[in-house]
This record gives structure tokens, sequence and C-alpha cells, in this order.
């Protein structure tokens, strides 16, 4: 069992090292999806300002990362990645429980995300951690799968 992980709030400091991250995290992915993901096309100024950004800590480094966004009763959980040679040690399930703990304190009854279809083992990932398909759809040129979880 690893030791639970060091969170804090992202700060504008961090963006270089989030979109570092980002890109380690999702560069494996370009050539399944024939695209760069989403996750990094986003602007990491624009999304510490606008959202809820935590950062996971190891050894001094940022090594995880999780967005969310509070629409309505619902918390959108825009992205949780974690450095791949950080991977395995619960990083990732650590941001998740801690988005959804976060989600709970802002008083929303649920939290939804989406991932692209093609990311095979992350929705495993989130179907054991009690997530449900609801949808799929084509947005903004990606085939992504819609999961949501009632808390």
């Amino acid at each position: 069992m690893h030791p639970a992980p060091a969170l804090r709030r992202a700060t504008p400091a961090d963006v270089e090292a989030i979109r570092a991250l980002v890109h380690a995290a999702y560069s494996p992915y370009i050539a399944r999806i024939g695209k760069a993901p989403a996750p990094m096309l986003d602007d990491y100024h624009q999304v510490v300002e606008d959202n809820d950004v935590f950062v996971a800590l190891e050894a001094g480094r940022v090594a995880g990362v999780l967005v969310l966004h509070q629409e309505g009763s619902e918390m959108l959980l825009v992205n949780v990645a974690v450095l791949p040679a950080c991977k395995g040690k619960g990083l990732g399930k650590a941001l998740m429980q801690f988005g959804e703990e976060h989600a709970r304190q802002a008083g929303c009854h649920a939290i939804r995300l989406y991932t692209h279809e093609r990311m095979r083992e992350n929705i495993e990932i989130y179907q054991k951690l009690g997530y449900v398909e609801t949808h799929r759809a084509h947005e903004h040129g990606f085939a992504r799968v819609f999961m949501r979880k009632p808390l």
C-alpha cells in the first residue's frame, strides 16, 4: 500500500508542470486515436483560472493533476492524469477519491466525466470505481464515452 499523496490546489506557478504532465500522460494515445487528445490542447493558464485544479505531489514534483468544474448540482471531472513514471502508485485513485469528496463538499449529487472511446483501459478503471456509462457521442471531433457516478 502506498502512502496517501500530498494534494493541494494548483497555482499559476504549476502551469508548466501540469502541461508537461498532461503531455507525458496523453502522448501514448495519439497513435491510437489519430490525433492529440483534447487535454493536450488546453490552455492550462485558463484551466487553472476557470476550474478547481488540484495537484498531487511526489518527491517535490507535480506527479498528478485533477481538474473539476461544478455545473449546478453535479461536478464535471474535466481531467485526471498521472505522470507515466508514477503510475501504479495509487495517485490516480487518490485523485479520483479526492474529486468525489470535493464534489460532496460542494453540495453535488453526482460526478460526471467523459473520455475517448479508444481509451478502453480508462473506461475500465472508471467502471471499477463505480462510474456508469450514460451515453456516447461525437463532440469537438472526439468520439467520447460519458459516465456518471451518484454521490
